[in-house]
């Protein structure tokens, strides 16, 4: 073969791998951008005194609102509100512990309370994922939140203390965001959203986007709403939106305006390949969104339905599936008698057509039971929608005398949840959609899939720890007294909650959990003695199974005295269950090698025919 024939060759193999290569990064590329998300945690304060999602499903479950006249600690009394004095109020918002977060009490009292709420329900969203806050310093987490500045820095800074120099980041909205990253060394994008009632889901969509072209690893996506004045009561009275009653009475005959509620959620977000090898919880798995604008509709702050039906065409597409494979839709269902029947018949012409299976798309929101949280809107939808494909229960929505007739309900196969429904399995995931639409016009749409089934569990022996004898349980505080509540709750959640396994609650809880300064470690057998251990810690009563103390500055110290304290046998059983204890042993074992005739494990084990511990050369090295 002549030079140029084999330059020619050459360059062509050259071309063809070059051809090759960009093949595979453009799978790679196009499978990332639409692989699923999971939900790996989920952090919330609502209404009704609602702290987590068991308490915001026992909520949902007993079909009750969180409805109440005003808070009587926000100076409202004198306000002339020409409404119902009726809404869902944190009615705790005003609580915090700065001192848990290294925040100075004067810059607490500057800070929203949007933010400090944002902080707390990040930082369980994380914990409950399994995941140490602490941890993720310096970390590609994302922050994505939806929200806007309510009143309280003018508030602030009209009062008597003054803000101490405090309301630069007290107040402004981007703060919301950025705290969050702030208190936790958080180095991916912290990004505010302010679309109106659309902004959480609007983040949430921002979030789907980061992970997925790998901005960031790991994301925190909510939305957060504290009333600081009740001048939204006044202003919406005087458009004639304000429901009589104060509450949302969604798709319903008898809906006459909406009703305003408080809220603040926060999910933990993973691309799904990655919580499956952290072995993190897959609560829901998110498979699309989408996100558009009314534009020049009829009015700025009136519905766009045809814009409506295309967020959601977009959101299914994005998630590979077809209209018919939704089963449940968590709708806006704000309770007005514009917004209500614009968005059903959007919802009649989309999923209402060609579901061949023959069973309709049901139509529900939370907003009958916790009012119109604006801002936290969509990502309260998305909770409530997780808990319900987790629950295999399609929720009832609240307050509707009879179906809106200004909808042609026959138009299409949808159907108000009126009562409580079994969301059966049918040999595919159940599939929720989750709309928000802002007054701004601008609108979101997600789509979210039951959890896979998790992974199996390896069995004893394969990789897991094996432990007989006694379990520790570590609990850890900034202080005693909160020390007591941490023992009391996981006390409450074990006794709640009978299936756990002691082992796995003690890695868990040594694994998964950020160390404070105030700690206890309660020994037990089982579970009867490590409940005992954790309430004795809770009543400050001292027992021989609980050692409470406070940790001193420097880390953790392990001393190994030598010879004179060892046993045979001693430390058989962590060989044998421990693979990095194993692996350090091994090593040496082979280090040992070319100075002794026997072998470590051997000796460790007492294997037949390995020397006795009673000799000098056999122990001392040991």
């Amino acid at each position: 073969m002549s030079s140029s024939m084999s330059e020619v060759v050459d360059a062509l193999r050259t071309s063809l791998l070059e051809n090759e290569r960009l093949r595979k990064q453009n799978q790679r590329l196009s499978a990332a951008s639409s692989e699923p998300l999971a939900i790996v945690g989920i952090g919330c304060r609502y209404p009704g005194g609602v702290r987590d999602t068991d308490g915001l499903w026992q909520l949902i479950a007993e079909g009750r609102d969180a409805m109440s006249g005003f808070p009587t600690d926000r100076g409202w009394e004198s306000w002339d509100v020409p409404a119902a004095r009726t809404g869902a109020f944190l009615h705790d918002a005003g609580d915090f512990d700065p001192a848990f977060f290294r925040i100075s009490p004067r810059e607490a009292m500057a800070m929203d309370p949007q933010q400090r709420l944002l902080l707390e329900t990040s930082w369980e969203a994380l914990e409950r994922a399994g995941i140490d806050p602490a941890s993720l310093k310096g970390s590609r987490t994302g922050v994505f939140v939806g929200g806007a500045p309510q009143e309280y820095g003018a508030l602030v800074m009209n009062s008597a203390e003054g803000a101490g120099g405090y309301a630069l980041t007290g107040a402004p909205g981007s703060v919301l965001s950025g705290r969050i990253s702030y208190v936790l060394g958080l180095e991916g994008p912290a990004v505010t959203v302010d679309t109106a009632c659309s902004s959480s889901l609007v983040a949430l969509h921002l979030a789907i986007k980061s992970l997925r072209t790998g901005e960031c690893d790991l994301a925190l996506a909510g939305g957060v709403l504290v009333l600081i004045t009740p001048s939204i009561f006044a202003e919406f009275s005087a458009t004639g939106g304000s429901a009589g009653d104060g509450r949302c009475k969604a798709f319903a005959a008898s809906a006459d305006g909406t009703g305003w509620g408080e809220g603040a959620g926060v999910l933990a977000l993973q691309r799904l390949s990655d919580a499956r090898r952290d072995g993190n919880p897959v609560l829901a798995v998110i498979r699309g969104s989408a996100v558009n604008q009314d534009g020049a509709s009829n009015g700025l702050s009136a519905p766009n339905g045809p814009s409506q039906q295309r967020v959601i065409r977009q959101a299914v597409a994005n998630a590979g599936l077809t209209l018919a494979d939704i089963d449940m839709i968590e709708a806006h269902g704000t309770g007005t008698t514009l917004g209500d029947p614009i968005e059903a018949e959007a919802l009649l012409a989309t999923y209402g057509q060609e579901r061949h299976d023959g069973r309709p798309l049901w139509l529900g929101t939370l907003k009958s039971n916790i009012g119109h949280t604006q801002a936290a809107a969509g990502i309260s939808g998305v909770i409530k929608a997780v808990l319900a494909l987790q629950q295999g229960v399609l929720p009832k929505t609240l307050h509707v005398d009879e179906p809106t007739p200004e909808v042609d309900w026959s138009a299409g196969a949808v159907e108000l949840l009126t009562e409580a429904r079994e969301w059966p399995q049918t040999g595919r995931p159940r599939r929720a959609g989750v709309s928000s639409f802002g007054i701004s016009g601008t609108n979101a749409h997600v789509i979210l899939e039951q959890a896979p089934e998790p992974e199996p569990v390896e069995p004893a022996g394969a990789g897991r720890p094996v432990l007989e004898g006694p379990v520790p349980w570590l609990v850890s505080a900034r202080g005693e007294a909160a020390l007591r509540e941490q023992a009391a709750r996981l006390a409450e959640h074990v006794v709640r909650t009978p299936g756990l396994s002691p082992l796995d609650v003690g890695f868990s809880l040594a694994g998964t959990r950020s160390a404070f300064e105030q700690r206890a470690v309660v020994l037990g057998g089982d579970r009867e003695e490590l409940v005992a251990g954790l309430r004795s810690v809770a009543e400050g009563v001292s027992v021989a199974g609980a050692v409470t103390g406070r940790a001193a500055d420097g880390g953790v110290v392990f001393v190994f005295p030598g010879q004179g304290s060892q046993w045979v046998g001693m430390a058989a059983e962590l060989l044998e269950s421990s693979e990095v204890f194993r692996a350090r042993m091994e090593e040496c074992a082979e280090a040992l090698t070319a100075h002794v005739d026997w072998s470590l494990p051997a000796v460790v084990r007492q294997e037949e025919g390995t020397p006795s511990w009673g000799r000098v050369d056999v122990v001392q090295p040991v």
